[in-house]
């Protein structure tokens, strides 16, 4: 492939495996699309499948996946830790290599287009693609979620959705789907199940709330666990790093008298963000992500 953009689709199922498999099964086996990853989370019942492709078949596979989604997933029945509003809840395209930003916007209004006439699903052009500026972050499309989402679109001056139906899809919801830059997702487990401390810790980091300026973050609870989390989502690593959030935690936590359990990453994500962490912790000078063996391979 000579030219590659990365899709990352988020759907609202993570306990389920059969229907996972039905779902990701779309993008196996198809020319010009490779799978690179997929994970579930029971607590969030969700699942993030990143898959790499040229504009093309990539779209046709991001749609069948769409339309397996729809078929497969009641949002009427579904309960988890993470906000959502569709059964595909966000649909990313980042551009990777010989792709343009524009070239992505491009291909998801595309996608748009054709799944909401195939299926009868709302589409919300979001990030890069947003087509207002109060659609361009997430949260703000997402706010009220699945149960309030049809009486939020009552308002058509401000919530009529670009592509699709003017309301919600009875099972299936509404979908985000736009063009971005690449993005780590990223959780702060706390050794407490307090999810009010993670909430206030998640305000304090959050741009929305005058924090880091690329980062979003909410406290979710992992009840199976019997922790809570800082969810996060770094819209800019290279601005906004995974040490500095880190640390900002941690420094945070004392207050409350909890510590930082661990972390994880969700997805995929670039090297340098890595590069960027191990510079700080260990006082690197001058060191190149070309020193990194597998990038010379």
């Amino acid at each position: 492939m000579d030219r590659i953009i990365e899709c990352v689709p988020n759907f609202s199922e993570g306990r389920d495996l059969e229907k996972i498999e039905k779902i990701v099964e779309c993008f196996r086996g198809k020319k010009g699309v490779k799978l690179l990853d997929y994970s579930n989370d029971e607590s969030h019942n969700r699942c993030v499948v990143t898959v790499v492709g040229d504009l093309e078949p990539l779209k046709n596979a991001m749609i069948e996946a769409i339309g397996k989604a729809v078929e497969l997933i009641d949002l009427t029945k579904h309960e988890g830790q993470h906000p959502r509003m569709g059964a595909v809840d966000v649909i990313p395209f980042i551009p990777i290599r010989n792709v343009s930003i524009e070239e992505a916007d491009q291909l998801a209004k595309e996608t748009a287009k054709e799944a909401s006439e195939k299926f009868g699903l709302p589409f919300f052009l979001y990030e890069k693609s947003a087509s207002s500026p109060e659609r361009e972050n997430l949260a703000q499309i997402r706010k009220g979620q699945f149960e309030g989402m049809a009486e939020k679109m009552k308002n058509e001056l401000l919530w009529k959705p670009d592509f699709g139906p003017s309301t919600i899809h009875p099972t299936a919801g509404v979908t985000a789907i736009g063009a971005r830059m690449p993005l780590v997702a990223y959780n702060i487990k706390l050794d407490t199940n307090n999810l009010e401390i993670a909430n206030k810790i998640s305000k304090q980091i959050r741009h929305l709330s005058g924090g880091f300026r690329y980062c979003k973050a909410i406290g979710i609870e992992l009840e199976d666990r019997g922790i809570v989390e800082v969810s996060m989502n770094l819209t800019d690593y290279s601005k906004t790093s995974i040490y500095r959030v880190f640390e900002t935690v941690k420094m945070e936590c004392k207050r409350y008298g909890v510590n930082v359990l661990g972390s994880e990453i969700v997805g995929l994500v670039p090297m340098q963000a890595f590069v960027d962490t191990a510079e700080y912790y260990l006082g690197l000078e001058n060191f190149s992500i070309n020193q990194v063996l597998e990038t010379r391979l």
